[in-house]
């Protein structure tokens, strides 16, 4: 089983032909909306790898929570441990460019609402896979990796958005997921020393004893475990929009870990998704399904 702990949204997505400067007005060419959250984006991408999957969290009692619901519905996603708050169901302001690239303005609502107390609703056991990011309270975050821990479950921990006062938690995760900015503003904070960010990957983990895994968009994806350094390419494509790729990749690794794969199998079959869903637009409606990565990856 993996219990991802973390945020709910409905994204509000507007396609313009370039992103804009500050202060700057442009024009969109459309507008839908989509669910979201990197919470539920990850558990659907987890549900969509072929595993079972608890969700935890909360909606607001509002227009908004049962569209940003529904996709996890679809897939079988429990969502027994999902609340429902007097403050608005979280939302994600997105504005995506012609070239893929977007800017996101994200809106918490319901999710800075998740409490330690919540954490009851995940019935977390020996064995399962715990997924966290950062778009719940940290004091929640900190809570689910102990008690995780203590119950033998396997954490992994997506650092997305950087919080520097976070810091103090990654060392309490078993695998930590960033992207390249967020290691890099991780490694100031961390005071992680090496002349690069392979070899502040490496201190990391010698200081830890756990596994830092760092996306890289077109270039791949890095780990560094206590004792092995991985680096695997990523998918030659031309991306139409990048939003959600990270979920994707945290969800399929979280459930290739809940499989048994080894890392480096991992590590590919988590790229591969994260790369597919950088071909359709929207978030969770461009999650690849288990068959799309099993097809995409004897392509390549």
């Amino acid at each position: 089983m993996i219990i991802v702990v973390g945020s709910i949204n409905l994204d509000l997505i507007a396609n313009v032909d370039r992103l804009p400067s500050p202060g700057e007005t442009v024009s969109g060419s459309s507008f839908t909306t989509a669910p979201g959250g990197k919470g539920a984006n990850q558990a659907l991408a987890a549900a969509r790898a072929g595993v079972a999957v608890r969700m935890v969290g909360a909606v607001g009692k509002d227009n908004f929570a049962a569209e940003a619901l529904a996709l996890l519905r679809d897939a079988k996603v429990d969502l027994s441990g999902v609340g429902e708050t007097f403050a608005s169901t979280g939302t994600a302001l997105i504005m995506v460019g012609d070239d893929g690239e977007n800017i996101i303005a994200v809106v918490p609502g319901a999710n800075a609402s998740v409490v330690p107390g919540d954490l009851s609703k995940t019935f977390v056991k020996e064995g399962d896979v715990v997924l966290l990011q950062h778009e719940i309270p940290l004091a929640t975050i900190e809570a689910a990796l102990d008690q995780a821990s203590a119950a033998g479950a396997v954490t992994v921990l997506n650092t997305a958005p950087f919080h520097a006062e976070a810091a103090a938690l990654l060392g309490k995760a078993d695998y930590v997921v960033a992207n390249e900015t967020e290691f890099d503003l991780y490694g100031e904070a961390l005071a992680l020393g090496g002349r690069d960010r392979a070899a502040r990957m490496r201190d990391f983990a010698g200081r830890t004893g756990r596994t830092i895994v760092v996306t890289l968009g077109g270039d791949g994806v890095m780990a560094a475990t206590p004792t092995d350094f991985l680096t695997v390419p990523a998918m030659k494509i031309t991306p139409v929009d990048t939003v959600g790729a990270g979920d994707t990749f945290c969800g399929y690794f979280a459930a290739c870990l809940s499989s048994g794969l080894a890392l480096d199998k991992a590590l590919a079959r988590a790229g591969a998704a994260g790369s597919l869903a950088c071909l359709k637009p929207g978030g969770q409606p461009a999650i690849p399904l288990a068959a799309d990565v099993d097809q995409a990856l004897k392509s390549h």
